[in-house]
Order: structure tokens, then sequence, then C-alpha cells
């Protein structure tokens, strides 16, 4: 599952990267999202989210537990407690990076095509007004504010879309960090895997040395 939330995330930062540059890749991913939010397009999404945030919910709820019966066991915790401490928190911490990449990709999605609509009607404002007879001044100076109005409505969502292409520069830099941080987390884990088995390979010699001393004095 960690392998499979790692190759979503991946794809959700490829998709939000093409979003942000003009290019023919970009329609190419605008036309699939088109046709993803189409018929049952949309609950499917809903229902994935919905399955990822009630396994989110389940992680965090696992590691409360484990910490609770720490705590009740006077503040240590077993080996295999701490394996799967990191297990759930590596596996809440990468589904928690899919849902924002997936809320991220779909306001982006939003904000391109409106950015469209609003350069569409700009045109069609602007031919009408080449169009216009020169005696009709009170209409075309109507059209005029109109088209102020809509320049004035494109450039706050070209600021708003400059502010969201910030935010998703800092979140690689956060997903990068992330995937070294979990990095960091396989290597505890396999640490924590050896040293467990270890353990109970001290544990199975030490039960067969009392065995054998045991059976040495009963004979």
């Amino acid at each position: 599952m960690i392998q499979l939330l790692f190759m979503v995330i991946a794809m959700e930062a490829s998709m939000v990267v093409v979003l942000l540059f003009k290019t023919p890749l970009r329609k190419l991913v605008i036309m699939g999202l088109d046709r993803l939010k189409q018929g049952r397009g949309p609950l499917m999404v809903k229902s994935v989210a919905g399955t990822l945030l009630v396994v989110l919910s389940s992680s965090v709820y696992s590691m409360v537990k484990i910490k609770n019966r720490g705590i009740d066991d006077g503040g240590s915790v077993n080996p295999t407690d701490q394996v799967l401490m990191a297990k759930h928190l590596l596996e809440a911490t990468l589904m928690g990076a899919v849902l924002f990449l997936a809320l991220m990709i779909d306001r982006l999605h939003h904000y391109i095509r409106e950015l469209r609509v609003r350069r569409k009607t700009i045109e069609a404002v602007k031919k009408q007004t080449r169009g216009a007879e020169d005696g009709k001044v009170e209409e075309i100076k109507a059209m005029e504010g109109e088209t102020a109005k809509l320049r004035a409505e494109v450039k706050r969502l070209e600021s708003e879309l400059e502010v969201k292409t910030k935010e998703v520069d800092v979140f690689e830099a956060n997903v990068v960090a992330l995937r070294k941080q979990s990095e960091g987390f396989l290597l505890e884990y396999d640490r924590l895997l050896e040293e467990n088995q270890n353990l109970r390979n001290k544990l199975q010699s030490f039960d067969r040395g009392l065995s054998r001393s045991s059976s040495k004095k009963n004979t």
C-alpha cells in the first residue's frame, strides 16, 4: 500500500506541474479532467476520497491507541508497537498528501477553465466594440466599462493562479522532504524489525537454555 501511495503522489505531482505550464499536454490533462467530472466520475472520485479518509482515520486511531497503550504500560513502547506506529504514521502522512494534491488539482483545473471563459468573453466584447457604429457612443462606453471589469477579473484570477502556483512550489518542496522522511521511516522500520527478530532469537535461546537446565536437574 505504501508503494501504491508513493506512485499516486508522484502521478498527482506530475499533473500539478503539467497544469502550471501552457503546453499541449496540459490540454490533454484538462480534457481528461473534464471527462472525469462528467457522468459518474464525481461519484467515483468522492467514493475514493471517502475511502481514503476512512483509512486515514483508522491509521490515526491506531496510532492514538498504541500511544495510550504505551502510557498505560509506564511510558515504554515495545519494538513491535514502535514498528506499527511508524507504519501507521507513514501511511497517514502519504494519504494526507494524496488528498491535498487531489484538491490542488481540482482547484487548478477550476481556475484554468474560469480564466479561459473570461478571456473568451473579453474577446467577444472586443469584437462587438470594433463592429459598433460610431453613433452609439454610450453603448461603446458601457462595453468598455464591462471590458475593464472583465480585465480586472482576469487580473484577479491570474493573481490567484500565481498564488496557487507558489503554494504548489512550496508543496513540492514538502513532498521532497516527505519522501526523505519516508525513506528514514522505512530504514527505521527495517532496523526495528531486525531488532525485534534479534530479541526473539535471544528469547528462544534463553528458553532453550532454561529447558536444558530443567532437564538436567530432573535427571
